[in-house]
């Protein structure tokens, strides 16, 4: 590997061109967003992937240790409610697989060296109003992922109040007092690791809530530099104005001069 490094470093100082073409590509990278979209990515794949184990496993529990059946298709029990859940999982890793690429080209068409590269663009209003709903819809992804976090934490503090009870019980009469789900035997290891995979999930929603969090900083900077940008654009139409009629003013008055000397 240290050889190839060494080729790769030599053929690039022999080819200016391709060291300059690697550093535009560099600079072109909006690594705030890059950033956010590998943190999203990696937490909706840690809840989804998670989550849909942990509650493939609840139904295990339900059905093999406490022997609940699955009602007709028209009633809606727990099973079914388990599977719309499933399919509501599918849903979110397809959406924010979308929108993570979304985000990623906003955050190129927003980057400095893109407008360095192809030049000075337009910044019309339409572009400001597509930051300013990304950023709305950003928030509202915000506030979901925080809703879905407090529901995976549910399960994960359900257990943990259980186990903490269940080492403070003390025994009256022989008989343990405490309700350990544990005590289902095989079913130890079942609810062992349905209860770390809910612990993955919920550290994946946080993820996501971080993610989400970035994404408003980097969006909220965007639409600024492009706030200022459509300003500075203004202000050098004006300029330019000013100075192509003071240059029409300067050459009449010489032109008035030169026929008045004549």
């Amino acid at each position: 590997p240290i050889n190839l490094l060494n080729v790769l470093l030599f053929s690039l100082c022999l080819c200016p061109g391709c060291f300059e073409c690697c550093v535009k590509c560099l600079g072109v990278l909006p690594y705030a967003s890059l950033f956010a979209t590998i943190l999203l990515y990696a937490g909706v794949a840690l809840f989804c992937g998670c989550g849909h184990e942990a509650l493939s496993g609840t139904v295990t529990i339900l059905q093999n240790y406490f022997e609940v059946v699955r009602a007709p298709v028209e009633t809606l029990d727990v099973l079914t409610m388990i599977d719309i859940l499933k399919y509501v999982i599918y849903g979110i890793a397809a959406a924010f697989f979308v929108y993570g690429i979304l985000l990623m080209v906003e955050g190129f068409f927003t980057t400095g060296a893109i407008r360095d590269l192809y030049g000075d663009f337009k910044i019309t209003a339409c572009g400001r109003c597509v930051s300013a709903w990304f950023i709305m819809l950003t928030y509202i992804f915000f506030l979901a992922w925080l809703g879905v976090t407090a529901f995976t934490s549910l399960p994960v503090f359900m257990y943990f109040n259980i186990w903490t009870i269940c080492q403070n019980t003390t025994v009256v009469e022989g008989a343990n007092l405490c309700l350990d789900l544990r005590q289902f035997g095989k079913g130890a290891l079942v609810l062992d690791m349905t209860f770390h995979l809910f612990v993955c999930a919920l550290a994946g929603a946080g993820a996501a809530v971080i993610a989400m969090v970035h994404y408003l900083m980097v969006l909220s900077a965007n639409w600024a530099y492009v706030k200022d940008a459509c300003r500075m654009q203004k202000y050098e139409d004006i300029k330019s104005k000013e100075e192509q009629e003071l240059h029409d003013i300067h050459s009449t008055r010489s032109k008035e001069r030169l026929n008045a000397y004549t």
